[in-house]
């Protein structure tokens, strides 16, 4: 059989970062080349899950159940209540909350969930920010919805605007992605923001998928999310899936461990649909997230790394190339006028691996792509590390610039 949705998707980023850089050798030695493309946290994981993971050995006997544990829906509940300051009794570990096997395969299985064979007699179309996160294309295409790429650029603030997505585009919307921090700019979603387009969700019917997998790297203050916007708004959850994981919280991104949380209606079909092809949870790793969801004193440590390599960034660059230390996760968003040839010089010249802004975004109505000028880099690695490689960058950057 051929599936021509798969053949509708191009190649994944790091594809084609592999095309881009075939045949190109670096004149750095090995030891001194460095990948800041792909955003993989290589902070050291909290000590506590070495003993956590294997304290119940029990645990891994069993087969895990879909829902997860009543202790890790009380633990993301009560971390969520925490960090939005939400209303006592607004969320529900039993019915507002369900673990993923991380943010991306959940992200992508939320079209499946959301998008109807057709609304109003139509294709439905999925929003998503453009520069955006491969996935939010894929599960679009692949579950038969019509993409529909809203500006999110420096003249928006790198959020996007989904009232300006278009009468009929809204008509059709089955769901919007909403990512913030957003990557690749690190631009945070203002409250505002939230609970106009969470009004807009509700009065056009679509679900807005909020992917918050960097609010806890932050600069300043900690951004707002989406749970907080619906307090605003007097605490409904309908309409509304928030999807978070440990991945860059905690260094973590091998445990597989997230959660999704809002609208119980929402939640109760997708514990329906994980039930039948979702990855499930094993118990020590239900018991070790839960755990981590409740400290805060590793967060912190990782989340003042983060701002140390940022204020080495902000040095290095300066106000050059476009240079900004992001409002939050680690990314920087360099425009360096050509993000192919400059990726291609880094790696050539620096032994320095970024990814184009181009293979994150797709070409606007005016055939221009919104990325083309810009390269993301990744902070994720030791600070001495990092700080070498962004001082090789800055030099190479300059001469091409």
């Amino acid at each position: 059989m051929h599936n021509t949705r798969l053949d509708a998707l191009t190649e994944y980023p790091f594809q084609r970062l592999a095309t881009l850089i075939q045949g190109v050798t670096p004149k750095a030695a090995p030891a001194d080349q460095i990948a800041m493309s792909i955003g993989e946290p290589q902070h050291r994981p909290p000590e506590l899950i070495r003993e956590l993971l294997v304290r119940d050995i029990d645990g891994w006997g069993k087969y895990p159940p879909t829902p997860g544990t009543p202790d890790f829906r009380r633990a993301v509940a009560d971390w969520a209540a925490r960090r939005y300051r939400l209303p006592a009794g607004m969320i529900d570990g039993d019915a507002n909350i369900l673990p993923v096997a991380g943010s991306r395969e959940a992200l992508f299985m939320a079209a499946q969930l959301c998008v109807p064979p057709d609304k109003r007699g139509k294709r439905p179309t999925v929003l998503m920010p453009n520069p955006f996160y491969q996935v939010y294309f894929g599960a679009a295409v692949m579950h038969g919805a019509e993409p529909v790429f809203v500006p999110a650029t420096a003249a928006t603030g790198f959020q996007p605007d989904y009232a300006l997505a278009g009468g009929d585009n809204l008509a059709r919307a089955a769901m919007a992605y909403l990512c913030t921090p957003a990557n690749p700019q690190g631009k945070v979603a203002t409250l505002k923001r939230l609970t106009d387009t969470i009004r807009l969700a509700r009065e056009h019917d679509f679900v807005l998928i909020s992917d918050e997998c960097y609010s806890e790297i932050y600069d300043g203050a900690a951004p707002a999310g989406a749970l907080e916007a619906c307090a605003a708004l007097g605490g409904d959850l309908g309409n509304v899936l928030v999807f978070n994981s440990l991945s860059k919280r905690s260094s973590v991104p091998g445990l597989r461990s997230g959660f999704v949380a809002g609208d119980a209606k929402l939640i109760a079909r997708f514990n329906k649909l994980r039930a039948h092809g979702g990855a499930v949870q094993p118990v020590p790793v239900l018991e070790t997230a839960a755990a981590l969801w409740r400290d805060e004193t590793h967060v912190e440590a990782n989340r003042a790394l983060y701002r140390l390599k940022f204020a080495d960034a902000a040095a290095t660059f300066g106000n050059s190339h476009g240079y900004y230390t992001p409002d939050g996760g680690f990314f920087l968003w360099l425009d360096v006028g050509d993000g192919e040839r400059a990726t291609r010089a880094l790696w050539a010249e620096a032994g320095v691996k970024v990814l184009p802004g181009a293979y994150l975004a797709r070409p606007d109505a005016t055939g221009a792509n919104p990325g083309a000028r810009y390269i993301r880099v990744a902070l994720v690695h030791d600070r001495d590390r990092t700080k070498s490689a962004l001082l090789r960058m800055k030099r190479v950057i300059d001469d091409l610039t």
